[in-house]
């Protein structure tokens, strides 16, 4: 929920829009998305060749977390 809504603070500094949601793996591995952010050793498990997966070091640090947003976005 923090990732969620740092994510959404981010991409508003930016001036980017984009639907940002939150999941579990599980459900996450059925979810269409455009962009899949997550911790770096859990969101690697999407990682099926067909989704852009990005894995945070840090979930926590909104530098890294804008950085990734502002290259994939």
């Amino acid at each position: 929920m923090i990732v969620e809504m740092n994510a959404k603070s981010i991409l508003k500094d930016l001036q980017k829009e984009a639907d940002v949601s939150h999941t579990d793996l599980t459900t996450a591995k059925t979810e269409q998305a455009d962009l899949y952010i997550g911790s770096d050793d859990i969101v690697n498990n999407l990682q099926d060749g067909s989704r852009h997966v990005v894995g945070l070091k840090n979930l926590l640090d909104k530098n890294e977390l804008r950085e990734v947003l502002d290259q994939n976005l």
